[in-house]
């Protein structure tokens, strides 16, 4: 009996996140809105001479109002039938309305999620993002082709990239042929990575505006409401018979079978390890003797300089060998190219 209410609980409480990610993005018009008007009230406070110096700052935020909109049109399109997205679990409909967001009210940090993740649109499924794919994901590619040469039957290698975030690097790895899985925990990246790689058929298909929520660093109001087109390809383009997935979940739980994968491919994710070492076991554990782990992750170096310090950047790539007993040695492989 103790046994089925724990089952029960952890079913509700899983159905309480879930509404409250949805509830995120439902809110993000409101919440979008509601910044615009208080920036209104913070000019319209400023003297006279002041609101003078930037005549055209209400004519702007008309605009990112206009780019406010088009953004959640293409949310309600992400969030469309999300309760039917998982093959195991069914969440039932999402209330809306006030009456669902009050019942499950989304968080500062869930608000930032949502614009995060329309950010992750640019890296991984625009023309703008081409060159930090390619400093991020081809580096994992070409070294994943080299441990796995031409002529060995791609589809015979089986690839997991943990953290796949919105699925661009399995796709990539997929489109070369291997049966390659993403895995995701964040319901935000799952509704996206959902939307781009099962509902978009046609390259190009929807606008976004990405940066609209960035105030700062910008060099002219324009580059604020920059818009970008995605998928820059079509995602439905596979070969026949491909074998890619998408399993959500926490890695360390999802994945326990030891011996099961030739190659698991990580980009950003070590980093993201509350207990980094259970990470290193897990991978370790799951790859067949001989397999290959592929990680590229952003090294800071601090380097003094003159009494003041500077932070430098390197991406790092890391090779392990999966030996057959773990006191073996390991074969590591570094690769430093500058941001």
């Amino acid at each position: 009996m103790a046994e089925e209410n724990n089952v029960k609980d952890a079913d509700e409480l899983e159905k309480e996140h879930f509404v409250r990610i949805v509830n995120a993005f439902k809110y993000y018009r409101l919440y979008s809105l509601n910044r615009i008007r208080n920036t209104e009230r913070y000019y319209d406070e400023l003297p006279d001479h002041h609101r003078s110096i930037i005549p055209n700052f209400r004519d702007h935020l008309s605009k990112v109002r206009n780019c406010i909109e088009t953004n959640f049109h293409l949310i309600k399109l992400i969030i469309q039938n999300t309760e039917h997205m998982f093959e195991n679990k069914n969440h039932g409909p999402v209330e809306n309305g006030e009456e669902g967001l009050r019942k499950h009210p989304p968080t500062s940090y869930d608000m930032d999620r949502v614009k995060t993740t329309l950010k992750q649109f640019v890296r991984d499924w625009s023309e703008s993002g081409r060159n930090e794919r390619a400093s991020c994901y081809d580096p994992v590619i070409r070294e994943i082709r080299r441990r796995f040469p031409p002529q060995i039957d791609p589809s015979t290698v089986f690839v997991l990239v943990p953290g796949a975030g919105l699925g661009r690097l399995a796709y990539e790895l997929a489109k070369l042929g291997y049966s390659c899985q993403g895995n995701e925990w964040s319901l935000f990246m799952l509704f996206a990575s959902n939307f781009v790689l099962n509902k978009c058929r046609e390259a190009n298909a929807h606008k976004l505006y990405p940066w609209i929520h960035q105030w700062i660093n910008n060099k002219t109001s324009s580059d604020q409401i920059e818009p970008i087109s995605f998928p820059d390809v079509n995602p439905a383009d596979l070969p026949a018979n491909s074998n890619f997935s998408m399993a959500a979940g926490d890695f360390l739980e999802v994945y326990t079978e030891p011996n099961s994968w030739d190659c698991v491919a990580t980009v950003f994710f070590i980093d993201t390890a509350h207990n980094i070492i259970s990470y290193v076991e897990t991978i370790w554990r799951i790859l067949k003797p001989g397999g290959f782990w592929v990680n590229l992750e952003i090294q800071v170096y601090k380097l003094k300089n003159f009494g003041n310090l500077k932070w430098v950047n390197k991406f790092l790539i890391l090779i392990f060998i999966r030996r057959s007993q773990p006191g073996e040695s390991a074969q590591y492989l570094r690769q430093s190219i500058s941001i």
